[in-house]
């Protein structure tokens, strides 16, 4: 389905990412597994990929710095010619109420997860701008459609992915580029797992279809409008969250 397609996958070494790095090199795409913190998380989602048969390398860059970003997709352009696909999955959090979050708490994940976003999608835009073609998808979350309390912070700035989402969508459109958003509602991850078993039984609640979803989900959907199926699909926000936010 992504046969010969590049595709640059930010947090990819755990969670959300590394489900959407395996999926897609399932699907015959050359995989660039990025990473910031942990380079043995990362090493490890390559080798997964490596024994699926399928191309993958690692890229250590911190999405919320401007100038490591230019140099990450540049990186990627040198050595593969092109890119595909943008996966924009890396992503934070700093949770705690809204009267007593610090600037800082609100700063580095916005920085992180908007900025992080923006700075990805202007760089490879411009080689998707020259190649006629591509696909942008962005990690946006249920907490940015619905807000959710203590946090102030990954609420507003998945509301900023969406709305990036859309002023993109619009942009790059007559250059056949798609760019659209996926809000994800409670899935089984690290960020999940650490949450306490009355949070979540009363998360659960919250949840028609009633469980947690898992991280293929998400994957299968990205892979999805990463392909050619999807090239009339632009600007839209799909969600992933077993019915929470209709």
């Amino acid at each position: 389905m992504l046969e010969g397609k590049v595709a640059v996958i930010t947090g990819a070494s755990r969670g959300i990412g590394r489900a959407v790095a395996l999926e897609m090199a399932r699907c015959h795409a050359t995989v660039i597994v990025n990473y910031n913190g942990s380079e043995e998380r990362a090493r490890g989602v390559q080798e997964e990929i490596e024994a699926l048969g399928g191309k993958a390398e690692i890229c250590q860059c911190d999405v919320s710095d401007f100038a490591a970003c230019g140099e990450f997709i540049q990186r990627v352009i040198q050595n593969y010619g092109r890119i595909d696909i943008l996966v924009n999955n890396a992503g934070i959090t700093r949770d705690g109420l809204l009267m007593k979050m610090s600037e800082e708490d609100f700063d580095r994940v916005l920085d992180t997860n908007l900025k992080g976003t923006f700075h990805c999608v202007r760089f490879a835009s411009r080689q998707m701008l020259k190649q006629r073609a591509g696909r942008i998808i962005n990690l946006s979350s249920v907490s940015g459609v619905m807000g959710n309390a203590g946090q102030a912070n990954y609420s507003a700035s998945k509301a900023g992915v969406i709305g990036l989402t859309k002023a993109a969508a619009r942009e790059l459109a007559s250059r056949h580029i798609t760019v659209n958003a996926i809000a994800p509602g409670f899935i089984e991850t690290d960020m999940t797992d650490a949450l306490a078993d009355s949070v979540k039984e009363e998360a659960v609640k919250q949840i028609p279809l009633g469980a947690f979803g898992k991280p293929e989900d998400v994957a299968h959907l990205a892979v999805f409008l990463a392909s050619e199926q999807a090239g009339y699909i632009t600007g839209q926000v799909i969600h992933v969250d077993g019915g929470m936010a209709m």
